[in-house]
C-alpha cells in the first residue's frame, strides 16, 4: 500500500488541508517524506521538550516492553509507575505527594474535576458541584474539560452537551477585560473569582481551574504577580479546591519546574501532561495533595474512576527516563536563562506593523497581530491572519501554532511558540529570522 493510500484512510481534522507526513526527527528539527526539514518551534505541541531522537529513552521503552508491557491499574501496581510517581512527588510543590496517571492532558483535567467532586462528597458536601474557570483558556477536548475551556470557537458546536459552569475574565493585560491597566486595576481579573462565587453561591462551588500562564488559547498570557496569591486565598476562604492546569507549563517550560512556583503558590491539584514524557509516549498525570488523599483514606473509600491505560509501564518508563534527562541537563534552568534572549529577539518583530504584542515567560511566547498598533484593532476574522502566518512559516521551514478569538471570541490573531527546551541561541536566531521573513510576506499580501 502506498503512503498516499495510507493517508487517505486517516480521518484528519481538516479535510481541506494537506498534512505533510513526518518521517524523522532529531534534536529540534523534523523532516517530512519529501525531504523538507522544519525547525520545530512548538515542540510538537509543547510535547517534545527534550528533543527528538533520544536513544536512551527508546531503549528503555523497548526493554520495558519485553519485560512487562501492560498492568491493569485497578488490580496491580508496577515498578516503572511507582518509580515515576516518586520522581514527580519530589518535584511538585508543597504537599502534592500523590500522583494519579492518565493518558494525556484532557484526561488529567477530567480526573481533577472528578476528584474535586468526590472530595466534597466524601466530606458531606453533596451540594458542591460547580467548577469555575476562565474565558480564553484551553483545558482539553473531552466534554468535562471542554466545559471548563474558555475558547468560544472550540465550544460553540458542542454547547448543548456541555456543563453549564461559569467562566471569569482572563488575566489579559494587553486587552484588559476591565478597561484598565496594571497596577491601577487592582488585579480585578483575580477578584472576579470572588464576585462570581458570590453570584452563584459559595455553597455550590467545588473548585477553580486555570492555567498559570495561558497556553495556545491566549498565546502565553502571563498574569500580574499578585494574581495567583489572590486566587489561592479566595479558594481557601470559600472552601473550594484550586486546580492548576500545568499541561503546557509543567516541566520547565516557564523556567521553573511548574509555573505556579514563580508565585510560591501551592494548588490542591496539578494537572500535567505534554512534557512529562518528552513526547515519547502518551501520558498525563494529576498531582494530588495529602489532605485530599487523607479524605479518601479516612473514609476508606475508593476513587470512583478508572482508565485502561492509567499507569502504563511503557509510558511511565519513557517519562522516567525523559525526566532524568531533563534533570541532568538542567533544562528548566536553561529555559529561564535562554528565555530572556528568546523574548528579547522576538521583541524585534514589533518593527512589523502587524505585530501588536510580544509576550511570554521562559521558552513560552505569544505574538499577537493587529490591524492598528495604536488602537489594538484586530483584523477581521475572515482574513484568517493567524492561519496565514502559520502556513507561510511552515513553507519557510518553521513550525508555529496559530490561535484566534482572543480579542472578542471571534476576532483576534496570534501565534504561539513553545520550542524544545534544548533550543540554543542559534535556534532562536533562526526562528526569529524565519518569522521576520514570514511577516514581511504577510504585510505585502494584506
Amino acid at each position: 500500500m502506498s503512503q498516499t493510500d495510507v493517508r487517505s484512510h486517516v480521518f484528519t481534522l481538516d479535510p481541506t488541508r494537506h498534512y505533510p507526513t513526518l518521517v524523522y526527527g532529531e534534536g529540534v528539527y523534523v523532516t517530512d517524506d519529501q525531504g523538507k526539514k522544519y525547525l520545530d518551534a512548538i515542540a510538537g505541541i509543547g510535547v517534545a521538550c527534550i528533543g527528538y531522537g533520544r536513544k536512551r529513552v527508546a531503549d528503555a521503552m523497548a526493554a520495558q516492553a519485553l519485560r512487562l508491557s501492560y498492568a491493569a491499574s485497578n488490580i496491580f501496581g508496577n515498578q516503572p509507575t511507582n518509580r515515576l510517581a516518586s520522581q514527580l512527588a519530589a518535584l511538585t510543590p508543597g504537599d502534592l505527594q500523590y500522583i494519579h496517571f492518565t493518558s494525556g492532558g484532557s484526561e488529567a483535567i477530567e480526573v481533577s474535576i472528578k476528584l474535586c467532586r468526590q472530595y466534597h462528597l466524601e466530606r458531606g458536601q453533596p451540594h458542591k458541584h460547580k467548577m469555575i474557570s476562565r474565558w480564553l483558556s484551553y483545558h482539553g477536548a473531552t466534554l468535562g474539560a471542554l466545559s471548563v475551556t474558555g475558547m468560544v470557537g472550540r465550544r460553540k458546536k458542542y454547547l448543548p452537551i456541555l456543563l453549564d459552569w461559569p467562566h471569569i475574565p482572563p488575566a489579559y493585560c494587553y486587552r484588559c477585560p476591565f478597561d484598565s491597566s496594571y497596577p491601577d486595576c487592582g488585579v480585578a481579573c483575580a477578584r472576579a473569582l470572588e464576585t462570581t462565587i458570590q453570584e452563584i453561591g459559595a455553597d455550590v462551588v467545588m473548585g477553580f481551574v486555570a492555567e498559570p500562564v495561558v497556553g495556545a488559547a491566549g498565546a502565553a498570557l502571563v498574569p500580574p504577580p499578585e494574581y495567583w496569591p489572590i486566587i489561592r486565598e479566595t479558594c481557601d476562604r470559600y472552601d473550594m479546591l484550586l486546580i492548576a492546569d500545568e499541561v503546557f507549563t509543567g516541566f520547565g517550560r516557564t523556567g521553573r519546574s511548574f509555573a505556579v512556583d514563580h508565585w510560591n503558590v501551592v494548588p490542591d491539584m496539578i494537572a500535567m501532561a505534554k512534557g512529562i514524557s518528552g513526547g515519547y509516549a502518551p501520558l498525563g498525570a494529576v498531582a494530588v495533595s495529602n489532605r485530599i488523599r487523607a479524605v479518601f483514606e479516612d473514609n476508606k473509600t475508593p476513587f470512583d474512576h478508572i482508565f485502561t491505560y492509567s499507569g502504563s509501564p511503557i509510558a511511565t518508563t519513557a517519562a522516567s527516563e525523559a525526566l532524568r534527562i531533563w534533570e541532568e541537563e538542567h533544562l528548566a534552568e536553561h529555559a529561564a536563562s535562554l528565555g530572556e534572549y528568546f523574548l528579547k529577539q522576538l521583541g524585534t518583530l514589533k518593527e512589523h506593523w502587524v505585530v501588536g504584542d510580544v509576550r511570554g515567560m521562559g521558552l513560552m511566547a505569544g505574538i499577537e497581530f493587529v490591524l492598528d498598533q495604536s488602537t489594538k484593532q484586530p483584523f477581521p476574522a475572515e482574513k484568517l491572519v493567524a492561519r496565514q502566518v502559520a502556513q507561510t512559516a511552515l513553507q519557510n521551514g518553521l513550525v508555529t501554532y496559530p490561535s484566534t478569538g482572543m480579542a472578542d471570541g471571534v476576532r483576534g490573531d496570534a501565534i504561539s511558540l513553545f520550542p524544545p527546551l534544548i533550543f540554543t541561541a542559534q535556534h532562536v536566531d533562526e526562528c526569529v529570522s524565519k518569522l521576520h521573513e514570514t511577516l514581511t510576506h504577510l504585510e505585502q499580501t494584506l
